[in-house]
């Protein structure tokens, strides 16, 4: 049966005048001789107007390979990567509203905690760092997929951009109202912090987190999402861009003697950054 239905192929073919081509099998070439490679960042002059997001894509392939994000981390930067490209790829007025507002209330804090997965550590680790001795905040893993083996590449991370001791989740202390793995916490950490640096989160945590009375500061691309609406204080910038003004700020208050502005209000600037995002399309 298989034999007949194959001499059919061939005769359509030939009737067709189709053109049958050998097929060529991948050579396997010595290394350093590859005729083709895929292009990377480094290939790209930094003239490119995608320049930087391509970079920072890179920056999460190379998380991915190293065992330090997941792979459903480079969804979640896909999805990031989008939003920014609707704010214009910049950090607007009300981004650098809510960046002062965290400083003050991470300085304000008696037991702030930063907590980092990832994503986050593929791309600012050194950032985390600067921003952990600046608060003289412990820097706690904390994953939603569960992997020792990622939870300690991602301390690793850390520990080579300079940190010292870094948190590690524990079945000693679990959060309440969640039932991910992101329950399992440090009992010195996130457990017993009352503000909390949380990036990049993922919107059930934070909602456990605040339901137990703990100050949250987020940053998030989407306005729209449960962690932005439910975080205290939400940054709504690409992390990268943040960072280094969040440690800015700090910096800033350390000069002025801690010095404090009006009452932050949250849902006003995330309808601000939603505007600036349905403009984009008007």
């Amino acid at each position: 049966m298989r034999t007949d239905r194959r001499n059919c192929l061939h005769d359509h073919a030939g009737q067709r005048r189709v053109q049958r081509r050998p097929v060529h099998r991948r050579q396997n070439y010595p290394a350093g001789k590859t005729p083709h490679r895929a292009a990377s960042v480094s290939d790209v002059p930094k003239s490119h107007p995608r320049y930087e997001s391509l970079r920072l894509r890179e920056a999460i392939v190379a998380g991915v390979k190293r065992g330090v994000t997941s792979e459903h981390g480079l969804i979640a930067h896909g999805r990031g990567e989008a939003y920014d490209y609707l704010l214009g790829e910049k950090t607007h007025d009300f981004a650098l509203a809510a960046i002062d507002a965290a400083a003050q209330l991470l300085t304000s804090a008696s037991h702030p905690v930063i907590s980092v997965n990832g994503n986050v550590a593929a791309l600012v680790a050194a950032d985390l760092v600067r921003l952990s001795e600046a608060l003289g905040a412990p820097l706690e893993v904390n994953i939603f997929h569960a992997s020792k083996q990622r939870e300690q590449a991602i301390r690793s991370c850390l520990q080579k951009h300079g940190a010292g001791e870094v948190l590690m989740p524990s079945t000693d202390a679990e959060l309440d109202f969640i039932d991910s793995n992101r329950k399992y916490v440090h009992p010195e950490g996130i457990y017993k912090a009352d503000a909390i640096f949380v990036p990049l989160e993922d919107g059930d945590r934070c909602q456990a987190l605040r339901q137990m009375g703990k100050a949250v500061v987020t940053v998030d691309l989407n306005p729209m999402s449960r962690t932005s609406r439910a975080a205290s204080i939400t940054i709504v910038d690409n992390v990268v861009r943040a960072l280094p003004l969040l440690l800015e700020s700090l910096r800033g208050l350390a000069a002025d003697n801690g010095r404090h502005s009006a009452e932050f209000d949250n849902l006003a600037h995330l309808a601000a950054a939603e505007r600036e995002i349905r403009s984009q399309g008007s």
